[in-house]
C-alpha cells in the first residue's frame, strides 16, 4: 500500500515539474483540447455508426484516430 502511495506522489511530482518545464522553454499546455477532442470524436463514432448501418460499409472505412498528440501541446 505504502509503495503504492509514494508511486502515485512520483508521477504527480513528475507531471508538474514537466508542466512548469514546457512553460520555461515556451511550450503551453492546450487544457480545452480534451474536452473539445472528446466533442468532436463521439461526432465521428456516430456519423461512422449510420453510414455503417445505413450503407453496409466496412468498418475500416472509419477512423478512429481521435487525438493528435500535436494539438495538446504546442508552441506559445
Amino acid at each position: 500500500m505504502i509503495t503504492l502511495i509514494k508511486s502515485i506522489i512520483w508521477i504527480v511530482g513528475t507531471l508538474v515539474i514537466a508542466y512548469y518545464a514546457l512553460g520555461i522553454f515556451g511550450y503551453q499546455v492546450n487544457k480545452q483540447y480534451f474536452s473539445y477532442s472528446k466533442q468532436q470524436c463521439e461526432k465521428k463514432f456516430k456519423d461512422c455508426g449510420t453510414k455503417i448501418i445505413a450503407r453496409n460499409k466496412n468498418l475500416s472505412d472509419c477512423s478512429f484516430r481521435c487525438l493528435d498528440p500535436k494539438l495538446i501541446i504546442k508552441k506559445k
